[in-house]
């Protein structure tokens, strides 16, 4: 099979390293890709956002299947302008990429579904948003309605802090995202991410993670995309699996299927395990970015058949088998991350790995033949174990050989399930 692989962070590499591995991969193609994704893809130099660029060169090149890894182009309609053209797609149409384009749009459907989430109201009023802020106090959560690039969210401990959320969204901060906001109770628990393929009729469950958003030790400071994941997740038991899905992913499935709007590709379900059960803070409607890192070092089936699988309504013929082992990755940023930092900063040295680790590239580049970091995340370095302390103890093994002055990174990841496991 020939494949076109959308993206460039660290999700895509590990979907790459991934796929590479398939024996049914003819040739893999990336677009725009990254050095890392490069070990295992041609890299092509499409304009993701000309979706009509990206339908000719996937006709020119015969392409079977075009895996998008990051949202902003699923929300843009990329799956539907392929499909128009008889190309296969892992990912939703624009319609239901809606579950995570509109924080608004996924409550309404829990509302109507009953699936199990925070209490809410939607606004598109600064005024009526900080009246229903005051009268109900904090903690509380605030969430700008659009795409925020992860940043959208603020979970404020103080009244103070959740005024100011409200003022920042409609004040431009988040741009576009920001034109309408979603107040929601606050959940008490333990979170974790939980991973469903669907082609539309059929679910299958995947695999659990936990990832650490705060940028700081100690899940302290401001909210990053995420600053390292394990997996699995030791608070999603068989039985918090098993209620996820028959409480949360099956009623989405076939409320989606209902509204029209049929959901295919990969449901990556936030969730908080609270004294109730498994409650859905929010839906992506793609692979997390730490989680797909540590999904795929524990994956033992093949990742191609999977994708092309929930691309071609044919995902009741095929299982997903793990390995029992812990991944673990640690996400290396550019000092000032998530504020403003330097880019183009020298990364000198990448030291080698062993059977069970990968230096997964987020954003990196080549610049007159040495590898430099251009974004904010830029490595996710990542180790297997029995343990999460072992797999840690790995992880943390490798960063510290790495070369890059302007790098940092948290020392505590997966501190939660080590503790457990003592």
């Amino acid at each position: 099979m020939k494949v076109l692989l959308i993206g460039s962070g660290g999700r895509e590499h590990a979907l790459a390293w991934k796929l590479a591995q398939s024996p049914k991969l003819g040739k893999l193609y990336a677009a725009p890709g990254n050095p890392g994704i490069a070990e295992h893809a041609e890299l092509v130099g499409l304009n993701i956002d000309d979706h009509q660029a990206v339908a000719a060169f996937c006709l020119d090149k015969a392409i079977d299947l075009v895996v998008v890894g990051p949202e902003a182009p699923l929300v843009a309609g990329i799956a539907d302008d392929l499909r128009a053209r008889n190309i296969a797609v892992f990912g939703p149409s624009a319609a239901a990429a809606q579950l995570e384009g509109s924080k608004g749009f996924t409550k309404d459907l829990c509302a109507r579904y009953d699936i199990p989430t925070g209490a809410y109201r939607r606004f598109s009023n600064a005024a009526e948003a900080r009246a229903y802020v005051k009268e109900r106090g904090a903690p509380i959560v605030v969430k700008a309605d659009g795409l925020a690039a992860g940043k959208g969210v603020t979970v404020a401990m103080t009244l103070e802090e959740a005024l100011a959320a409200v003022d920042d969204c409609f004040d431009g901060a988040f741009g576009t995202a920001g034109a309408e906001v979603v107040v929601e109770a606050y959940l008490d628990g333990e979170e974790a991410s939980f991973f469903c393929l669907s082609d539309g009729k059929t679910a299958l469950a995947l695999a659990t993670a936990q990832d650490h958003k705060r940028v700081g030790d100690g899940d302290t400071g401001p909210n990053t995309g995420g600053m390292g994941a394990y997996s699995p997740a030791p608070v999603m038991t068989p039985d918090m699996v098993s209620r996820t899905m028959k409480e949360i992913i099956e009623p989405t499935i076939r409320g989606m299927s209902d509204s029209g709007y049929p959901f295919t590709g990969v449901f990556f379900a936030g969730l908080m395990i609270t004294a109730k059960g498994p409650e859905l803070i929010e839906y992506n409607v793609r692979f997390g970015d730490p989680e797909c890192q540590v999904l795929m070092m524990r994956l033992k089936s093949d990742l191609l058949d999977l994708l092309h699988a929930a691309a071609t309504g044919t995902l009741d013929q095929i299982s997903a088998e793990w390995s029992d082992d812990v991944a673990l990755t640690v996400v290396m940023a550019s000092k000032g991350y998530p504020g403003s930092y330097d880019k183009g900063t020298p990364i000198a040295l990448l030291p080698e790995t062993s059977v069970g680790e990968k230096i997964f590239h987020a954003g990196t580049a080549m610049k007159d033949g040495a590898l430099v970091a251009t974004g904010g995340r830029v490595l996710n370095v990542t180790a297997t174990g029995k343990t999460v302390a072992e797999a840690k103890t790995r992880a943390y093994a490798l960063i510290d050989n790495v070369k890059w002055e302007n790098g940092f990174c948290r020392r505590d990841i997966g501190w939660r399930a080590v503790a457990r496991e003592n």
